[in-house]
């Protein structure tokens, strides 16, 4: 892959591993330095990018390992471990509720069809204006909205 290649194909991604990172770590430090280890990692291994087919999926995968591994190295670090999702504590409850709740919410938005599911990943997920959503999709701004309402609408009333 050369450098410009890498530019046009990795470099539009840093905003939303940002927000993937800043979700996992919780602090903005953090975070940008999580997404600059891994543009470093990605850059040392240029030569093999190529054999990437779905550039933004590889990147989420690897800014969350990055996170989980900083994580991990903090707990220990300060004598602690991660917290035991057996248990009954509050924590770990509100943990586990928060993972059905995710699971909920994703299974649900794959019994959406096709073209609201599409709409809505574009609009929640990768915060896209509906003018970028139109150049995408090919779609107007009124059915874009239509798609969108309908999404939420059969989400709240699944959940």
């Amino acid at each position: 892959m050369t450098k410009a290649e890498f530019i046009q194909c990795y470099m539009p991604l840093q905003e939303g591993l940002y927000r993937v990172a800043y979700y996992i770590l919780e602090t903005e430090a953090d975070a940008q330095d999580a997404v600059q280890d891994l543009y470093v990692k990605l850059w040392n291994s240029l030569d093999s990018l190529d054999t990437v087919r779905n550039p933004k999926a590889y990147c989420v995968t690897l800014i969350r390992n990055i996170c989980l591994d900083r994580v991990r190295r903090a707990s220990h670090s300060r004598g602690e471990e991660l917290p035991d999702l057996a248990s009954d504590s509050p924590d770990s409850l509100s943990a586990m509720q928060a993972r059905e709740s995710l699971a909920r919410v994703t299974a649900a938005i794959g019994e959406l069809p096709q073209k609201q599911r599409m709409v809505l990943q574009m609009k929640v997920f990768e915060d896209l204006s509906y003018e970028e959503i139109e150049e995408r999709t090919g779609m107007n701004y009124l059915t874009l909205r239509v798609y969108l309402s309908q999404a939420r609408r059969k989400l709240r009333n699944v959940l």
